[in-house]
């Protein structure tokens, strides 16, 4: 090195340091608090709508137990009504369908089976009546058809 000379003394160019991950851009701050805004608010819906149809689970349990005992008796028809009552109570609640009897009863389950329902009549007149005679007229393979088919139609 000559002390003379002085571009001898200058040092070469330095680049400075490369900003590291941390902390991250506004953007990615943003992006971050979306996702977690969104994944909590598809928790509560799930939790809110599982919350909503749990009778529904719950019903469908206790007509595979009924499904297990079934036998042509009235107190078997009559858990199997007391079920769908429960039921209907849940589903809809505006027409108070747990003070319902008789042809009231079977009007209500009629009027909100899904399907056939002119088909289902029999049945249903059947299995309502069957719960306070001696001696049920009605098929319990038919009536739990009906309450299966009615209760997954019930939102």
């Amino acid at each position: 090195m000559n002390p003379q000379d002085p571009l001898a003394q200058l040092r070469d160019i330095q680049l400075p340091a490369t900003g590291g991950w941390w902390p991250p851009a506004p953007g990615w701050w943003l992006l971050a608090i979306l996702a977690i805004a969104a994944v909590l608010a598809f928790a509560w819906l799930w939790h809110r709508q599982r919350q909503k149809y749990r009778w529904k689970r719950s019903a469908r349990t206790e007509l595979q137990e009924l499904e297990s005992k079934a036998r042509p008796a009235p107190e078997w028809f009559a858990a199997l009504n007391a079920l769908l009552k429960r039921a209907a109570r849940q589903s809809h609640p505006e027409k108070h369908p747990e003070a319902m009897t008789g042809q009231q009863w079977i009007d209500f389950l009629l009027e909100t089976a899904p399907k056939d329902r002119i088909a289902s009549r029999p049945v249903v007149e059947a299995m309502v009546t069957s719960t306070w005679q001696p001696r049920p007229l009605a098929q319990t393979e038919q009536a739990l058809a009906f309450a299966r088919t009615w209760l997954e139609a019930q939102s």
